[in-house]
């Protein structure tokens, strides 16, 4: 029971740093268009190289967001139920799985999200930069490995159509 009083402080200590990760980014318009330098680009890939960290949102909509993700090593593989990434790959190369099925999947935050240990039977290629990866919702994914990789990572939530 003591335990289950601590949960809740608990969970909120560990996801501070992936909030503060993207809690600050600015929301988007609905009544102009937003650029967003390369210098601007530059500098979020450099703080996070240099914090050790893995995103920083650059542009919050809602159901969009525009993020700088730096990766070393494997990330956690994914599956989203109704996200769509895009990938725009600025430096670096990876190991990128898709497909497949998740190894010790496990429900992430939000409906139809799962996470795994790894992708069994997936597609394994190699992104560098330049390269462009398009992610439907339900696929898995994940980088398996990474001496280091920079990229924009694009997102859109599916509605429900009317």
């Amino acid at each position: 029971m003591k335990l289950l009083k601590f949960l809740p402080a608990f969970l909120a200590l560990v996801s501070m740093p992936i909030l503060s990760q993207t809690a600050d980014a600015p929301l988007a318009p609905t009544d102009q268009a937003v650029d967003i330098p390369l210098i601007q680009i530059l500098e979020a890939s450099s703080q996070l190289r240099g914090n050790g960290l893995a995103t920083r949102r650059l542009l919050e909509g809602g159901i969009f967001s525009a993020n700088v993700r730096h990766i070393q090593g494997a990330e956690t593989a994914l599956q989203h139920g109704k996200i769509t990434e895009i990938w725009v790959i600025r430096e670096g190369m990876a190991v990128l799985s898709t497909g497949g099925t998740l190894v010790d999947r496990q429900p992430g935050a939000a409906s139809g999200d799962f996470s795994g240990s790894a992708i069994s039977g997936g597609d394994e290629r190699i992104i560098k930069t330049g390269d462009l990866v398009f992610i439907p919702p339900g696929v898995p994914h994940g980088i398996r490995e990474t001496q280091s990789i920079v990229y924009l990572n694009i997102r859109f939530e599916l509605r429900d159509t009317d």
